[in-house]
């Protein structure tokens, strides 16, 4: 640079004459100059390309090039520094900034933790408010409900009003006769019956009709037992729905089966089993007689399934009620419900009277030596039974029989006729069981243990039964057993000791 200056003013100092000639040196060199500048530039651009001949060849960018080496080092190490300081300037700003983001979402993260926790407090709250709310509701809802049961509604449009002029009016002036004749037992009986029935026939009033009394149900399910009337007409006379008269005599029929059958109807013990045989043989003269036994046929609608077993030999339906009686005349076995078609023999068999006897229950070693033989107790039968120890019938009348036999026959015929008259008392007070019944088989086999029930509290409240007695039942021709007998020794014993 100063050669050049140098130079530019030695130039300005010659004359006017050579000015043109200054002048093309200085635009040469200013060319040369701008051309070395250029090329300088393009070697810091890119020295791997530049021409090494020419930097040497040219005497301007000597100078240049090697002052170039030293800027370039100069701008090289500037370069690097500047670059780390950027590094680290943007690092120490990513630092500062990434503190910055940290505090602030942790600040946010406290602020949001916060505000859930007051809105998890004030949801349990809300919760609880409302449970407290729905128990105080319904405890208002309860005592609105307590007070409507307390209360007594009036009846609605569907409580059908009916006239009851004989139950209010007529029957509190009925006398002992007429309590006897309308429902075959005295008004204290009848009050008897309903406090025995009371636990399972009590109703309760409801909110829209009051129940049906008890006395005023036990009243209606005797009057059908004892008239046999339809429903219909006992709901007219009672002032109450068909439905429940016959709902009053399903009631009243399983109540009676359920409370009162075990405890009226019950096999003997052995000092009752004693006690009978003396009534026996102090009435009639048969010892060790405890009881006669028959079969009875209760007259039926034909049933839809199998119909054909029920018609009996006499050319109506039946179910057939097996009873053994005391020498009073109260039962203390009875089986009811089997086809009109079975033989009284086969009832016999099936019924629970052989199993108990199977098992010792008439204590066969309770015995009495008749005629030189151990005799143990009995029941006395007709001609259609097997011939048993505990079961005696007469001897088979062929035309041939001999003085000690026929007397043998009327001796037993006397007091086994108590079982006959048992069964006439039974149906004159239940006709029910006299007419045919319309009711279904399983009702009616409730309804004839029902009324056998009823016989043996009547009987034995001394009710007097004032009525014809109902005709009996045909005896059964004995026919091929299927059970083997025995028990001959203990007949010709007792036909022995009747004849001494």
């Amino acid at each position: 640079m100063t050669t050049f200056m140098g130079t530019t003013s030695s130039v300005g100092t010659t004359s006017s004459g050579t000015k043109l000639q200054v002048a093309d040196v200085m635009v040469s060199s200013q060319t040369r100059w701008r051309s070395g500048l250029n090329l300088w530039v393009k070697v810091l651009n890119d020295p791997a390309e530049s021409n090494t001949t020419f930097v040497t060849e040219n005497p301007y960018f000597l100078t240049l090039h090697l002052t170039s080496h030293s800027v370039t080092r100069t701008r090289q190490s500037t370069t690097m520094e500047s670059r780390q300081q950027r590094v680290l300037s943007v690092l120490g700003v990513w630092y500062i900034l990434n503190t910055h983001i940290t505090t602030v979402f942790r600040a946010m993260l406290c602020v949001s933790r916060r505000r859930a926790a007051q809105r998890r407090q004030r949801f349990l709250k809300s919760i609880s408010d409302t449970r407290h709310n729905f128990l105080l509701l319904r405890q208002r809802w309860r005592r609105q409900v307590l007070a409507l049961l307390n209360q007594r509604r009036q009846p609605t449009v569907w409580a059908f009003s009916r006239a009851s002029a004989f139950w209010d009016v007529t029957m509190p002036n009925f006398t002992p006769s007429d309590w006897i004749a309308h429902f075959r037992m005295s008004e204290e009986t009848f009050s008897y019956l309903c406090s025995k029935l009371r636990p399972a026939m009590q109703k309760r009033n409801t909110n829209f009709r009051a129940c049906v009394p008890l006395r005023k149900r036990v009243a209606i399910a005797l009057w059908k037992l004892a008239t046999n009337s339809e429903y219909r007409s006992i709901g007219l006379l009672f002032g109450v729905s068909t439905t429940s008269v016959c709902r009053c005599v399903q009631d009243f029929c399983k109540a009676v089966c359920k409370l009162l059958l075990a405890e009226v109807i019950a096999f003997p013990t052995l000092q009752k089993l004693q006690e009978m045989a003396d009534y026996f043989e102090t009435r009639w003269g048969v010892p060790q007689c405890v009881g006669a036994i028959d079969g009875s046929h209760i007259p039926i609608i034909a049933p839809q399934g199998f119909h054909t077993d029920y018609f009996n030999r006499k050319g109506w339906h039946s179910i057939i009620l097996q009873g053994i009686v005391d020498g009073r005349g109260m039962f203390w076995n009875v089986n009811a419900g089997q086809p009109g078609s079975l033989h009284d023999a086969r009832v016999l068999r099936l019924s629970t009277f052989w199993d108990l006897v199977a098992h010792g229950q008439l204590h066969p070693t309770s015995t009495k030596n008749i005629e030189g033989v151990n005799v143990g107790f009995y029941v006395l039968g007709d001609s259609a039974y097997p011939l048993q120890n505990w079961l005696l019938k007469p001897f088979s009348d062929n035309g041939r029989l001999t003085a000690e036999q026929q007397a043998y026959n009327r001796k037993t015929s006397r007091a086994r006729v108590v079982v006959e008259n048992a069964f006439g008392r039974l149906k004159g007070r239940w006709r029910c069981l006299l007419k045919r019944n319309d009711s279904d088989v399983e009702l009616l086999k409730h309804m004839v243990l029902t009324c056998c029930v009823l016989h043996n509290i009547c009987e034995s409240h001394g009710e007097e039964y004032t009525e014809c007695d109902a005709p009996a039942d045909e005896p059964v021709v004995a026919n091929m057993q299927e059970v083997a007998e025995e028990g001959s020794d203990v007949r010709e014993a007792l036909m022995r000791h009747f004849t001494r």
